[in-house]
């Protein structure tokens, strides 16, 4: 175990979990504002490889492990993250306008199941604010994602219009965008990944987007029969590629973590994360795969802890992949140690770059008919 799992975690998971993250973003911040601090960091924790490096949706990134939004919702950590060892960083979910989200106790830890539970609802600083801070970033290192989503009362009639006046607020920003349409915590917000709303609010972005900035859609795990076979085309046509996933509302997942726990929920709602969500994000990654032919770049989360974990969703399909609860269960030396077990594997298995190893997991395509021999 590292010095972090022995004893800084004890420490930070002895407190409420919303005063834990504010702790550790502080102490970040802090060191952020001493000279060299940045340089020392990356030091410590980050890692190369050229053959890391890949090109997804026309960006280039130096490695494919990335942090997921909800870790840096309101844009204050984005400077300073990268030293970490990350290839990329993603903040948010930012709304159009402020909000306090829902009322707490809204986080809670599974520490047996490796999980978290939580019901947020989109607490940020808003659209302009957000701006402002990403302005004053003196660097980026790496590539920048926006996660957007709306406002709790908004309706389903309005959402086009408010995800484009988000987008459009913060588009000089981000390096790439991400549409939420699958937190579990606003409510009616999954229901537009169905198709026409869906397709209507892409339309609305790409009315917003003369400069092409590379829009991906993050997608729920827990999908309809038949709905990635509507969606997905449409993917292709009006997005950039998919998050896979958000969280899971899954009743038998959530039960059988709080089983392990003997407790009960301190909410009755929420998403679950973390290592119970690793195969059922991995399934998605390989369905989106498949239904697109791999013409669909795919961003994986859900339950990564380790470099074996990235890989199988990368030879799943994913081309990056973002890590989160297990940031909070292994601490700030996971996105390096991901990155140099990917150095490793990819060495172990004759593979020269990254980009080799995505959906190989999947079975070969059949050949076209006529190329079939008689």
């Amino acid at each position: 175990m590292s010095l972090y799992e022995n004893l800084i975690r004890p420490i930070m998971f002895s407190l409420d979990p919303e005063t834990a993250h504010s702790a550790a973003e502080l102490a970040l911040r802090a060191s952020g504002r001493v000279p060299g601090a940045g340089r020392a960091l990356a030091a410590l924790f980050a890692s190369s490889d050229p053959a890391l490096e890949t090109t997804v949706a026309g960006l280039r990134f130096p490695n494919p492990v990335g942090l997921a939004a909800g870790f840096d919702k309101d844009c204050r950590m984005a400077g300073l993250l990268p030293a970490l060892g990350f290839g990329f960083v993603e903040v948010g979910t930012i709304t159009l306008r402020p909000q306090p989200g829902n009322p707490r106790p809204r986080l809670m830890r599974l520490p047996a199941s490796e999980a978290i539970l939580n019901r947020m609802g989109f607490n940020n600083c808003g659209a302009e604010e957000a701006a402002r801070r990403l302005a004053r970033l003196s660097r980026r290192p790496v590539p920048i994602g926006i996660n957007i989503g709306l406002n709790k009362e908004t309706s389903a009639e309005e959402s086009p219009a408010r995800y484009a006046q988000t987008f459009d607020r913060l588009r000089a920003w981000g390096d790439y965008f991400v549409v939420n349409v699958s937190s579990p915590n606003t409510v009616g917000l999954r229901r537009l990944q169905e198709k026409l709303k869906l397709e209507r609010i892409l339309l609305s972005l790409q009315e917003k987007n003369a400069e092409r900035k590379p829009i991906f859609v993050k997608l729920a795990p827990d999908q309809e029969p038949g709905t990635l076979e509507e969606i997905v085309p449409l993917l292709e046509r009006c997005a950039s590629g998919v998050v896979c996933t958000n969280t899971t509302v899954r009743s038998e997942l959530r039960l059988r973590c709080l089983e392990l726990e003997n407790r009960q929920a301190a909410f009755p709602e929420g998403g679950l994360s973390g290592a119970p969500l690793r195969d059922l994000a991995t399934g998605l990654i390989r369905d989106v795969h498949r239904l697109s032919g791999g013409r669909l770049p795919i961003i994986g989360a859900g339950g990564i802890f380790s470099a074996e974990d990235a890989y199988q969703k990368i030879r799943a399909g994913a081309s990056l992949v973002q890590v989160y609860t297990g940031l909070i269960y292994r601490g700030p030396g996971l996105p390096g140690g991901v990155v140099r077990g990917l150095s490793r594997i990819l060495r172990e298995h004759g593979l020269k770059s990254v980009a080799e190893a995505v959906g190989r997991s999947q079975p070969p395509r059949p050949a076209p008919a006529e190329a079939r021999p008689a």
